[in-house]
């Protein structure tokens, strides 16, 4: 639950340097820093291996430019459906953020917005060219010659 998060990450606050704070641990507030830092704990980071693989990490709220014109995968083992029972609290990392004092979390809810706009109108232009162009296949009529051809290499 977002009660017992909260609870969890203020004690993680209460965690400083007692002669100088700013030596750390440092406690970021942003969603993807938080994340970053939570795979650092899984990842062997102060060898050379793992700190490559840190290096490879990319953590991002929302989808930036490059990546929101990629396709995207689903991880079955990662959807909250599957993973949590129906009477089992959860909460958001956003809101966990925003109640620690991360500032942008209407902003990326805004961006969010448009890009599921723009990429929805995508989606349904790409699902009309395709129809289109399985129709024009069905339409064309193949003479007997160029058939004997295509089955020659292998088609139709």
């Amino acid at each position: 639950s977002l009660y017992r998060a909260k609870l969890k990450y203020a004690n993680f606050k209460r965690k400083k340097t007692n002669s100088n704070p700013r030596h750390g641990p440092f406690h970021q507030r942003a969603p993807s820093k938080i994340v970053w830092r939570t795979i650092r704990g899984m990842v062997p980071h102060k060898t050379a291996r793992g700190a490559a693989a840190l290096d490879r990490l990319k953590c991002f709220e929302g989808i930036p430019h490059p990546f929101d014109r990629k396709k995207r995968m689903v991880i079955p083992a990662a959807l909250k459906v599957l993973r949590l029972r129906p009477e089992r609290k959860f909460c958001r990392l956003g809101d966990l953020s925003s109640l620690f004092g991360w500032k942008h979390q209407e902003l990326i809810s805004r961006l969010e917005g448009q890009r599921k706009v723009k990429s929805e109108a995508f989606h349904k232009k790409r699902v009309s060219t395709l129809r289109a162009q399985k129709a024009s296949v069905k339409k064309v009529k193949v003479s007997a010659e160029d058939q004997k051809v295509l089955e020659a290499a292998g088609f139709a």
